[in-house]
């Protein structure tokens, strides 16, 4: 695996969720992805980021543009020092939420991407990784 690019970007306030939105766009842009996989990567990340920063209290992204054997891909690493989750496979769940929202972002994230990782320790944080492949 080859990381072709890679940068780390903090996330503590709304403005910082857009920022990742756009640097997101510009790694799908740069890797070559359809109009319909830049969507989901950048709904994806947009909804993670938005975790991170309501749930996880801030923290930070590591966006990288890989190659794998001449493949493209997108991978994200959602990295807080929140909380944690008690139960992840009930985050998962559509409709659950600890908060106001509708409960869809981590389970619509899962989907959005091609792969799905999520670690959690109560009191110490949660990370989430996805990959989206060209």
């Amino acid at each position: 695996m080859t990381v072709v690019r890679s940068e780390v970007v903090q996330i503590l306030t709304g403005d910082d969720v857009v920022r990742v939105r756009q640097d997101v766009r510009a790694r799908a842009v740069e890797a070559g992805f359809s109009l319909v996989d830049q969507t989901k990567i950048v709904t994806a990340a947009s909804e993670l980021a938005r975790n991170t920063l309501d749930y996880g209290g801030g923290g930070t992204v590591l966006i990288e543009r890989v190659d794998v054997g001449g493949r493209k891909a997108v991978r994200l690493t959602f990295e807080d020092q929140g909380p944690g989750i008690a139960d992840i496979e009930k985050a998962l769940t559509d409709g659950y939420t600890t908060g106001g929202g509708l409960g869809l972002g981590l389970g619509g994230a899962k989907r959005l991407a091609n792969e799905f990782s999520i670690a959690s320790n109560l009191g110490q944080g949660t990370r989430v990784s996805i990959t989206r492949w060209k």
